[in-house]
């Protein structure tokens, strides 16, 4: 009986983790220039109530913290290397949050993810599927 139970437990908790989601914008292929500004759905939770952290990865390098977010007050923190470079937005109406990566070169090619921590946890969770930019002339 016990293990029924935890079993029971245990598919309720892996259910509800299952449904948070987080959808990213496609892959862009842009000049170098101006700026290029993808965009992270979330579903299956209060938008609201979470972070929405943002990361780059580089080919061939380690994984960097851009910024964060708080959707329900708007407030962002940024990594001193990306501030002036990165804006990070929310739209509480679509759940939706955005970052404009601005001053393009091919340097800032890069997969991007938006990401969100657990619940008590300090680690993230739940990532989005990270979006592709290539900065070519």
């Amino acid at each position: 009986m016990e293990w029924r139970i935890f079993l029971f437990i245990l598919s309720g908790t892996a259910g509800v983790h299952s449904q948070v989601h987080l959808q990213q914008s496609g892959p862009e292929l842009v000049k170098p220039g101006p700026s290029v500004k993808m965009s992270c759905k979330a579903s299956g939770y209060t938008f609201t109530d979470y972070v929405v952290s943002w990361m780059q990865q580089r080919t061939g390098q380690v994984l960097e913290w851009i910024g964060e977010i708080y959707p329900g007050s708007g407030s962002a923190y940024y990594n001193e290397k990306f501030k002036g470079k990165a804006i990070l937005t929310a739209d509480k109406s679509s759940s939706t949050a955005y970052m404009e990566f601005s001053s393009l070169t091919s340097e800032d090619s890069a997969v991007f993810f938006c990401a969100r921590r657990g619940d008590g946890s300090l680690g993230f969770a739940h990532w989005g599927q990270g979006t592709l930019v290539s900065v070519a002339a």
